[in-house]
């Protein structure tokens, strides 16, 4: 195999897993924060305003894993700095 085609293919594997993986603890923790704000909402009813504002900013600190995770995928397959290495 020539080696532009395995750093092709390595690339679109990492690729892969780094979505799979990455996007799992974010999913986790987003299902978790949400039962917990749930469970908040429904002991402490007139806190609703301050645990919803505090649970959308939770929410979008977890969600930016993924989305780091997501960016990371893409650099690896549009603008993989391996490259460089290979094409002469």
């Amino acid at each position: 195999m020539e080696s532009s085609a395995l750093v092709a293919a390595a690339s679109i594997i990492i690729a892969g897993l780094t979505i799979a993986i990455g996007s799992i603890g974010p999913a986790l923790g987003e299902g978790k924060a949400l039962a917990q704000a749930l469970s908040a909402l429904a002991q402490q009813p007139d806190e609703a305003s301050t645990i919803t504002r505090t649970l959308f900013v939770g929410l979008a600190m977890v969600e930016s894993t993924a989305i780091y995770c997501f960016v990371v995928s893409m650099i690896l397959i549009f603008a993989n700095p391996f490259w460089n290495h290979f094409i002469k």
